[in-house]
């Protein structure tokens, strides 16, 4: 039987990065966003390669799960990337209880500071956290493993903290997870000219870097209304 690992995250998180360390196992299949055309079909947010992406892509919920279903008979193991901003505000969680989710956080402030670069409109990372925790909570009254997992630990000890990612999903590490070869990948999304430049020239995770953060007045104040779910989640993340 097929493993599905899920990764929830909010944009400009190293996601990418982290589909490129799962993608480079020989046992797994990746899918980047399967819920993506969903949200742009549903919303009508205008995105960077939104007319590629609604082609590609399933537009409706049941067409996304419907994918992940077939993707998941090809390998031993199935990830997924999602941005949790994709799902309906007042989304059921219950389907994703046969996966083995995870989540990944990084400090509002520096992800607000970076998809303002590519993007105008960032008040969905704040979005994102609430659906973090949402799915976080719902997971932990059923009794279940949602490990959380900040993107500046991985950063700065990339094989400490895969290890320990794995041995909480109760799946196998593997080496390959930690270097890869430079370029595009299949399962890269549509959209991916616009915003995976940096990622499509690593080949491996890159070191932490502090950065000191000036945001302006607006930006500021989206940051800080995911600040306290992501001091929740962060308190309560997986450490190596």
């Amino acid at each position: 039987m097929t493993t599905i690992v899920a990764m929830w995250s909010g944009p400009r998180n190293i996601s990418t990065t982290m589909m490129r360390a799962f993608g480079n196992r020989g046992d797994t299949r990746a899918i980047d966003e399967p819920f993506f055309a969903d949200y742009l079909a549903r919303s009508g947010a205008d995105h960077p390669y939104r007319k590629e992406t609604l082609a590609a892509y399933p537009t409706t919920f049941a067409g996304a799960i419907a994918w992940i279903d077939r993707a998941s008979r090809e390998k031993p193991m199935l990830f997924l990337k999602h941005i949790a901003y994709h799902l309906e505000e007042a989304f059921d969680p219950e389907f994703l209880f046969g996966w083995r989710n995870f989540l990944l956080i990084r400090d509002p402030r520096a992800m607000v500071a970076s998809f303002s670069n590519k993007f105008e409109e960032v008040t969905p990372i704040a979005q994102s956290y609430a659906v973090e925790r949402r799915i976080f909570e719902r997971a932990s009254k059923r009794g279940l493993p949602c490990p959380i997992v900040d993107a500046a630990d991985i950063q700065r000890a990339p094989e400490a903290m895969m290890r320990a990612l794995c041995m909480a999903l109760d799946i196998s590490y593997d080496p390959a997870m930690l270097a890869w070869p430079a370029g595009p990948r299949p399962e890269d999304g549509p959209w991916a000219p616009h915003w995976y430049d940096s990622v499509r020239a690593s080949t491996g995770f890159r070191p932490y870097v502090e950065k000191k953060l000036e945001l302006a007045e607006n930006l500021e104040k989206i940051a800080e209304r995911a600040m306290p779910d992501y001091q929740f989640l962060s308190a309560r993340r997986l450490l190596a």
